[in-house]
């Protein structure tokens, strides 16, 4: 893609193995909007490929459908989250509450939520509302990173904290606007995301699976269908 000729190029904020439920590998506006900054942002879940569709969770999709699964028995609840560059951190949040229980019903009743009240009755969005617990990163000049949904009390930085890369910064969660824990991950070109436009960047080194090996990417980003790990 064109858009990724002069993208920042960044090591993965996460270890292991990931998919990327939403992507501008595979459509920009990878969120369907530019709002935020989101023009090039991506989701990254744990899925068990075995399982048919987006699998995220320990049980069965009966168990999901009829009951909900706790926070707890997200695969990557908890998980380690990385700084992909140095930087330094202009803006944190921690803190704020986490739903206990994931459920498909629960998911649809937040977004008639949002639609009536965000968008049919316009009353603006905060961050805390969007993002949830979150960092703000400068990487450098006019490149700033935005990681969302941290676990309640996980963030392990502060602001005017000089961080390096590969510095562990906090853990994945499911606060805000979430419909399962995940880790949202942007670039944009201002600290103010209400004003921001995002950036492409791409992640340095990374293996796809192919179906029967793994095979090495470089300088490059996933697609939703691609099952990576780095």
């Amino acid at each position: 893609m064109k858009e990724f000729d002069n993208a920042i190029t960044l090591e993965f904020p996460l270890k292991g193995e990931w998919m990327a439920e939403n992507t501008p590998g595979s459509k920009i506006p990878s969120h369907g909007t530019d709002m935020l900054g989101q023009t090039y942002a991506f989701d990254f879940v744990q899925v068990n490929w075995e399982k048919k569709g987006i699998h995220f969770y320990h049980g069965s999709k009966l168990k999901y459908y009829l009951f909900g699964v706790k926070l707890k028995e997200n695969y990557f609840w908890g998980q380690n989250v990385y700084a992909p560059c140095d930087g330094v951190v202009l803006k944190v949040k921690d803190g704020l509450y986490e739903k206990k229980r994931i459920h498909p019903l629960i998911n649809i009743t937040n977004l008639i939520k949002i639609i009536v009240v965000h968008i049919i009755m316009k009353k603006p969005m905060t961050l805390q509302t969007a993002l949830g617990n979150y960092i703000i990163m400068n990487c450098d000049n006019n490149v700033y990173a935005c990681f969302a949904h941290f676990k309640k009390d996980s963030i392990k930085v502060k602001v005017g904290d000089t961080i390096i890369k590969g510095q562990v910064i906090g853990e994945v969660g499911h606060s805000g606007n979430s419909t399962s824990a995940h880790l949202h991950f942007q670039l944009m070109d201002n600290e103010d995301i209400k004003n921001a436009k995002g950036i492409p960047c791409v992640f340095e080194k990374y293996e796809v699976f192919d179906g029967k090996n793994w095979n090495y990417v470089y300088n490059s980003v996933p697609t939703n269908k691609d099952r990576f790990r780095f």
